[in-house]
């Protein structure tokens, strides 16, 4: 087997609930595949280490999986960190829509798009499920510049006819001319050149419900089921949007994204903080997803999504940054979030109710359920073989540095200090090199 061996400490997530750390090596494969994992001391880790192309990390450094980001609008990253102040469908009106109308410059996009996917590779993110805009050309030079930089792109191009709530400038014509560049789309991504095995993904991407006709959800069904194609939208975003789906729909979001088709294997709902016990057994039982972003909904969402509920319930789930109604690329950020939010719905936060009435018991998660939502979590939403570093999984991996940034690693850390202490202090200075699918992706110094 012609191959590379990388060796060293690793911390990876069994399950929710368990971690593991061991001395091992893997044998990546030509495809990027783990061909072999063997343990430190036994005959096969040594035959590995005997081989000609071995990668060993130093002391103080461990490997973890790579991340993914199940939520991320990608031409919102110029105005990351500002305007958090406004209701949701003002923030949509005033800030959001103008700068995404932007994207018709080509050459403005291609420059965002690749300071994005640079930054976010920093930060380790392996993976990532990305809204463009409704621009064509553009939401290719995204899939473009995930290729050119290796990172893992399931992206969307936009669609959103509905003339109540879409401005004139920003949006297609009619539900045929959005289906029409959906297909288009979807066909490109798939023949870029140099994306043979598929690293980049398209995704059908109705934006929401207030923002689609009728006749688009339809169509965009059908063409889900068509060309098998993810799909990734906003369900349940904030008190606005749910009421605004009831009114029309006479349905939850859930409820309705099913009758129209899109509520399928692999979809993506992001935020989901008003979806019931119902709705969230729907999404189990049609192998979707949601994306929790504790950051925008602290902002946006008027709710906090139970993740605690949707874990017992066995409904997949990952994290996502919402750049920009989220103000961090970080996916160990909205890690740290998802912990606090989680304490603060079970705590609550009102000092003049008694400690009885004050929160919802039982509803906080900790450090191992935040990093499986960063890394296995993440990669099982999308059905990716991903976010363990086990045997037959892709080597998404991120290398990290024990002693940098305000990270503290220590030699009888057990493997629950460990995540608790990368979930904590995880950044750009503590990341070292990346991998996705085999292939290094950010370089370190600290490999040897």
């Amino acid at each position: 087997m012609n191959g590379t061996v990388v060796t060293g400490h690793v911390l990876s997530p069994e399950t929710s609930r368990q971690t593991s750390l061991e001395n091992v090596a893997f044998l990546i494969g030509p495809d990027g595949l783990i061909q072999e994992r063997a343990a430190a001391g036994t005959p096969l880790h040594r035959a590995l280490c005997a081989r000609d192309r071995v990668v060993s990390l130093r002391p103080g450094t461990l490997l973890i999986p790579g991340v993914t980001d199940l939520h991320i609008h990608a031409p919102q990253w110029p105005q990351a960190g500002t305007a958090l102040d406004r209701p949701l469908e003002e923030w949509l009106g005033a800030c959001t829509f103008p700068l995404e109308a932007r994207y018709a410059d080509l050459a403005f996009a291609e420059a965002v798009y690749d300071d994005l996917i640079r930054t976010l590779l920093e930060n380790g993110t392996a993976t990532a499920l990305y809204f463009a805009t409704i621009h064509e050309e553009a939401s290719l030079a995204l899939a473009r510049t995930c290729l050119r930089h290796g990172q893992r792109g399931l992206v969307g191009l936009v669609a959103m006819d509905h003339p109540d709530l879409c401005p004139p400038g920003y949006r297609q014509a009619s539900a045929d001319d959005a289906l029409n560049a959906t297909r288009r789309f979807i066909h490109a991504v798939r023949a870029l050149p140099g994306n043979e095995n598929g690293l980049v993904q398209p995704v059908i991407t109705p934006r929401f419900i207030p923002a689609c006709s009728d006749t688009l959800l339809r169509g965009l069904g059908q063409l889900a089921a068509e060309l098998d194609v993810r799909v990734q939208t906003h369900a349940s975003e904030s008190d606005w949007e749910h009421q605004h789906v009831l009114d029309r729909t006479g349905q939850t979001d859930t409820c309705a994204l099913d009758a129209f088709g899109l509520l399928r294997s692999h979809t993506v709902l992001a935020h989901a903080g008003f979806l019931n016990r119902d709705d969230r057994t729907l999404v189990r039982e049609r192998n979707a997803a949601l994306a929790h972003c504790p950051i925008s909904n602290a902002f946006f969402a008027g709710a906090a999504l139970p993740v605690r509920a949707v874990l017992d319930e066995h409904v997949h789930c990952g994290l996502g940054t919402d750049i920009s109604g989220g103000y961090s690329p970080s996916i160990f950020e909205n890690a740290r979030q998802a912990v606090l939010t989680s304490r603060l719905l079970e705590s609550g936060t009102d000092p003049a109710l008694p400690t009885e009435r004050r929160g919802l018991p039982d509803h906080r998660i900790d450090f191992q359920e935040a990093f499986w939502l960063a890394t296995r979590g993440g990669a099982e939403a999308l059905g990716l073989p991903a976010g363990q570093l086990k045997v037959g999984q892709m080597f998404d991996a991120i290398e990290i540095l024990g002693t940098a940034g305000a990270l503290r690693l220590h030699p009888q850390d057990s493997a629950t200090i460990c995540a608790e202490k990368i979930v904590c202090h995880a950044s750009p200075q503590t990341i070292g090199r990346v991998w996705v699918n085999g292939v290094p992706v950010k370089a370190q110094a600290s490999i040897t």
